[in-house]
């Protein structure tokens, strides 16, 4: 029978996930960003423009700028965090490990082992498929929506990436 230790780990030399130096995602992805948001603003605005055509009589005049203010302003800050957004993904993958890094206000990395991963999926959107870019999604067990949704990968790199990512999990088994 061995003797069981259980020794104190010092954090201070613990592997730091903060100097790994992240990928950003591709240029053509603010595109991809941008044209989203300008579809989604597009609607709002004939969703204003049908209410101020259909109006009835409870809006005034001035509940009408009011709201139209409200509207250009919700779609100007929209756009703002979109490309705030953008810029602050990130992606790594190490010996043992991918990390993806996202937020605006706070920033959250995502560490996943490899031997964590059950299943990559890639995914290509219209707007993202004309730019010649993919999603690479990454499952663990436990789950039914991915774990990491790392976008703005250039196709032919995300089929490398999932190449990888299967490699690793074939080692696993």
């Amino acid at each position: 029978m061995e003797n069981f230790t259980n020794e104190t780990i010092d954090t201070a030399n613990l592997p730091k996930y903060e100097e790994v130096a992240f990928t950003s995602l591709h240029p053509n992805y603010k595109k991809v960003v941008l044209l989203n948001v300008s579809l989604l603003s597009s609607i709002l605005f004939l969703g204003f423009g049908s209410v101020t055509f259909f109006k009835n009589n409870e809006f005034t005049q001035n509940n009408l700028i009011a709201l139209g203010s409200l509207l250009a302003l919700a779609i100007v800050l929209i756009f703002f965090f979109s490309l705030l957004s953008y810029r602050k993904k990130g992606f790594a993958f190490r010996n043992h490990d991918v990390l993806f890094r996202s937020g605006i206000i706070a920033t959250s990395t995502m560490v996943i082992p490899y031997n964590r991963i059950q299943h990559v999926a890639l995914h290509e959107g219209l707007v993202s498929r004309y730019f010649g870019l993919a999603k690479i999604e990454i499952f663990t067990a436990g789950g039914n929506s991915s774990d990491i949704e790392i976008p703005g990968i250039e196709k032919l790199q995300a089929e490398d990436i999932k190449q990888l990512l299967m490699g690793k999990i074939q080692k696993q088994l």
